[in-house]
């Protein structure tokens, strides 16, 4: 069985095949589909983007497809920017452009107002239909300076509560088993292994 990665981001591709590597699938990524179209992430609600972007490239490929969408959210924000954290900023920031814009409106919120909820969906579809949606949730708090050269996004500037270092920091065995996306994507793989099971047994 193939599966499609929904993303055209290589570090967040790259996590995602690594997730799901015990399976017996092969993962794919849009890298591999030129020339399916762009999906524009519109919804109003992580679970709304991660399924418009699954369905869509789907239905494009004939294939399964899985998306997930993610975001922070920063409590001293009251939630931002969360849905909006890939275009934190505008669509021409870089990663770390993001990060120091986020700490430089927290400068002056004390280190114990500081905390943050990492929310992913994960949604899975075949050509025809929705499989599967599921949510993973990872709590911390936002560092005052980035730190560590691993991950992407936000990474360098979250601290999960088990920890002391950023995701950034910690190995990616590690943040893959704690993160908001190893925890959503960890159901995701239990409902693939019960799929690809009862699909093989037909």
């Amino acid at each position: 069985m193939e599966i499609i990665v929904a993303s055209r981001n290589s570090a967040k591709v790259a996590e995602l095949m690594k997730l799901l590597s015990p399976l017996d699938i092969k993962v794919l990524s849009l890298e591999d589909f030129p020339d399916l179209p762009e999906v524009v992430e519109d919804g109003d609600t992580y679970e709304e983007n991660a399924v418009k972007k699954a369905r869509q490239v789907a239905e494009a490929a004939g294939k399964i497809a899985l998306a997930d969408d993610s975001g922070i959210e920063v409590d001293a924000l009251q939630g931002e920017p969360g849905i909006k954290s890939a275009r934190f900023g505008g669509e021409e920031f870089t990663d770390h452009e993001r990060n120091m814009k986020l700490l430089k409106m927290l400068e002056k919120v004390p280190d114990d107002e500081r905390g943050a909820t990492f929310q992913c969906r994960v949604a899975i579809a075949g050509p025809d239909k929705l499989l599967k949606v599921v949510e993973g949730i990872c709590r911390g708090a936002i560092t005052r300076e980035p730190r560590g050269g691993g991950g992407f996004g936000y990474d360098p500037i979250f601290t999960p509560v088990e920890y002391h270092q950023t995701f950034a920091e910690l190995s990616p065995e590690v943040k893959n088993r704690i993160s908001h996306r190893g925890r959503a994507l960890e159901k995701a793989a239990l409902f693939l292994e019960g799929y690809v099971y009862s699909e093989r047994k037909e």
